[in-house]
C-alpha cells in the first residue's frame, strides 16, 4: 500500500504541469535568503522522469541568488478538493545547459516571454507599474530544477488521516508511514 501512495504523489505532480487547472500547477517554494526563510508561489512547468520539478524565473530574482548560496528547498502542494498535501524537499539546481534553456524557452507562450525582458530586475521599486520598460532583444529567463530527496504525503480523511514519508537514496525510494 505504501508504494501506491508514492506513485499517487508522483502522478499528482505530473498532473500539476500537464493539466492546466490542476491544483498542483501553482505551488509554494521555500528557500533561505540571508538566513531567513522566504516563500513564494511559482508555476510547475515540468515533472521529469526522476520526479525532479522544473519552474521558470528571471535570473535576477533573489531566489536565484538564494539557491546559489544554499540549494536546499521545500515545496508545498495542496489539493483542497482531495484534501491532499504533498511536501517535497531536496536540492535546487539552476539549469545552465544552453540547449536545455533554449528548449524550455521555446515552451513559453509568446505573451509571457516579455515577463523575462524587463530592463530592471523584478522587485525593483517603481513609481508607476504601467511604465515598466522591456527589452525584447535581451531576456533573463532561468529554468530551475528541484531535485527531491524526500516526498511527504498527507491525505486528510475519515476515519483516519493517512501520512507517509518517502526518502530517496541513490535512485531508490523507501517509505515509512507516519502518525498524522
Amino acid at each position: 500500500m505504501i508504494n501506491q501512495l508514492l506513485e499517487e504523489a508522483k502522478q499528482e505532480l505530473i498532473n500539476g504541469h500537464v493539466k492546466k487547472r490542476h491544483p498542483f500547477r501553482y505551488f509554494v517554494l521555500s528557500t533561505l535568503e540571508n538566513g531567513k526563510p522566504k516563500q513564494r508561489t511559482v508555476v510547475l512547468r515540468k515533472t521529469l522522469a526522476d520526479s525532479s520539478l522544473v519552474f521558470f524565473t528571471d535570473e535576477r530574482t533573489p531566489k536565484v541568488k538564494a539557491i546559489e548560496n544554499n540549494a536546499a528547498f521545500s515545496a508545498l502542494f495542496y489539493d483542497a478538493k482531495k484534501l491532499l498535501q504533498i511536501r517535497v524537499e531536496g536540492k535546487a539546481a539552476i539549469i545552465t545547459d544552453k540547449e536545455q534553456i533554449a528548449s524550455y524557452w521555446h515552451t513559453v507562450q509568446q505573451a509571457s516571454k516579455k515577463d523575462y525582458t524587463t530592463n530592471v530586475a523584478p522587485g525593483t521599486p517603481t513609481n508607476n507599474p504601467d511604465n515598466v520598460d522591456y527589452n525584447p532583444d535581451k531576456n533573463y529567463f532561468c529554468p530551475i530544477k528541484l531535485v527531491p530527496n524526500s516526498i511527504e504525503y498527507l491525505r486528510l480523511k475519515r476515519p483516519n488521516h493517512l501520512r507517509a514519508l518517502f526518502t530517496k537514496v541513490d535512485n531508490d525510494w523507501s517509505g515509512q508511514f507516519l502518525v498524522p
